[in-house]
């Protein structure tokens, strides 16, 4: 059992009165909706839910642009906030058409990269047992760094060891559930957010907030946390609290994609769908 922490509600203190104003949910996808490093069908079948009843799914992860492209195609969502917010890719059906934004150019990417490459191979010397993450060929913008997706998992010391070799390079570091991400930009998970609502819907985010619900559950999601009034961690956030400077709001009884569903239920359930 994680620790329990009281400044975490639980999710069915969530009221009715916000459950009816929510358009739109942003979801971290590790260990958010996927359980154990795979997609249930009951986490999937929350998200089509969502979807079938009008309400707008969005990943917001720390997964690679390759795989977001398949996200944005194939998942019920809108669209897909990826690399921790180096870009977003929504794709238009209609037209057959994937719109892309990235937070830099082409050749700001190009240079940031080849920084990137030889950082990692300073990281992956100098903390044993770590190792580039499996979808690293995927990813356009940043380097992950796996301490427990494929490989045995390191010590919190390693673990933290590798997001001061990130930072001493002058990148930002976030810690996932699975990976060290690091990159070179000023931009995190929430930023890109506000990018992409600007963009597609012609908004700023702080006006569409209080229609919006974050569920996540480890320290890159804590931009999103603190921001979003109405979010919501899994059960496992608890795990990664000491990592967490703002924790989420609510808290569901279940972990991962289990949690994820529940949360799915308890709002459609509120709003009497």
């Amino acid at each position: 059992m994680y620790p329990l922490n009281t400044q975490l509600k639980p999710l069915n203190q969530l009221p009715i009165t916000v459950a009816k104003s929510i358009d739109t949910v942003l979801c971290d996808i590790d260990d958010t909706i996927t359980t154990d490093g795979r997609l249930s069908a009951s986490a999937y079948s929350a998200v089509e839910q969502l979807q079938s009843h009008g309400i707008r799914v969005i990943p917001i992860t720390g997964r690679p642009a390759g795989w977001c492209d398949l996200i944005a195609r194939l998942w019920p969502v809108h669209a897909v906030v990826g690399e921790n917010g180096a870009f977003y890719m929504c794709y238009d059906h209609n037209h057959r058409n994937m719109h892309h934004h990235f937070w830099a150019d082409v050749p700001t990417r190009a240079r940031n990269r080849q920084a990137l490459d030889i950082l990692a191979r300073k990281i992956i010397k100098e903390v044993p047992g770590c190792a580039l993450a499996s979808d690293q060929p995927y990813r356009v913008a940043d380097l992950a760094i796996d301490f427990c997706e494929d490989v045995t998992p390191l010590p919190e010391d390693a673990v933290n060891q590798i997001v001061t070799l990130f930072e001493d390079a002058g990148a930002h570091a976030k810690v996932s559930s699975i990976h060290v991400n690091g990159w070179f930009g000023d931009y995190d998970k929430l930023t890109m957010t506000a990018t992409m609502t600007r963009q597609l819907f012609g908004q700023p985010l702080s006006a569409m907030q209080n229609h919006m619900l974050f569920i996540g559950d480890s320290a890159n999601d804590a931009p999103m946390f603190e921001f979003f009034d109405h979010s919501v961690g899994v059960a496992n956030v608890r795990a990664q609290q000491h990592r967490i400077k703002k924790l989420p709001k609510y808290i569901c009884e279940n972990e991962s994609g289990e949690g994820f569903a529940e949360m799915v239920n308890r709002l459609l359930a509120l709003k009497g769908m």
